[in-house]
């Protein structure tokens, strides 16, 4: 399922004349041009200006692509320039691989360490700000649904503070591309306003939950147990969020599975 195209009206809006095709649900790509719907207001604003605004060492970037008019969304729809690249779970999850992705995350975060906390981020009422929130406490004491209640418990008692808080990119595992010879580009960001240490720990959930990796990961890469289990518990708390919503139910238990495997690997580590 791809979703429904930009209309014409929205293409015209970029100066794009030519028909747009589909990508990953829910994005399309016409031209070097990407178009996909903006569901966090004031994200792409703030990426076309805050974010474009700083100096990048060691990565690369998806360009924020204003509309002729010089608006950042119409009709719902933002654009961003295409950059070469093939994400780690694409090409192949290897440790090499994700260990290129965490660096193009961690250049990222350093020359954003300057920005100031982005107003929109406290707006947000989607399945993931909410688990966000979740994850750190901060939504008041609750449990997730029961297949995931002893595996939270677990990783709870695993978290520890990882340091101050900063923009970062909290959904890297799929959102680096890796090219021949290129620096490793940065799309999609999803910011949040937490330690860098929060989001290098989503990468390693991400690889050890869904695409085979084991708990030497932590140690290759240098991301500490705390960092991953309070991403895991991001994560835990999405798929909450998604099931008590009605969605994804059929996949709850295999979930719950994955989650429970990874946090033991962890917290036994």
């Amino acid at each position: 399922m791809t979703g429904p195209p930009p209309t014409p009206t929205v293409l015209a809006a970029f100066g794009l004349a030519n028909q747009p095709r589909p990508l990953v649900a829910p994005t399309w790509v016409v031209d070097d041009v990407v178009l996909k719907p903006e569901t966090d207001h004031g994200l792409q604003a703030w990426l076309g200006t805050e974010v474009a605004g700083v100096e990048r060492r060691g990565y690369r970037m998806a360009e924020a692509l204003a509309a002729v008019d010089g608006s950042w969304v119409v009709d719902g729809w933002a654009a961003s320039r295409w950059v070469e690249g093939t994400s780690v779970p694409e090409a192949g999850p290897t440790p090499e691989r994700w260990a290129l992705a965490l660096e193009g995350g961690r250049a990222f975060h350093r020359s954003v360490a300057g920005l100031r906390r982005p107003s929109f981020i406290d707006r947000r009422d989607s399945w993931w700000a909410r688990a966000d929130r979740r994850a750190w406490g901060a939504a008041g004491a609750a449990e997730p649904v029961a297949p995931l209640a002893a595996t939270a418990a677990l990783l709870e008692r695993t978290c520890r503070p990882l340091g101050e808080s900063q923009v970062v990119h909290a959904d890297l595992g799929g959102n680096v591309l890796l090219a021949e010879e290129l620096d490793p580009a940065v799309i999609d960001v999803s910011p949040y306003w937490r330690p860098p240490a929060y989001a290098e720990g989503v990468l390693v959930a991400d690889a050890l939950c869904w695409y085979g990796g084991d708990a030497r990961l932590l140690d290759d890469l240098g991301v500490p147990v705390p960092a991953v289990a309070r991403a895991m518990l991001f994560r835990l708390w999405t798929t909450h969020e998604r099931v008590t919503a009605g969605v994804g139910l059929d996949d709850l238990e295999g979930e719950a599975l994955a989650y429970a495997a990874a946090a033991a690997a962890i917290c036994s580590a």
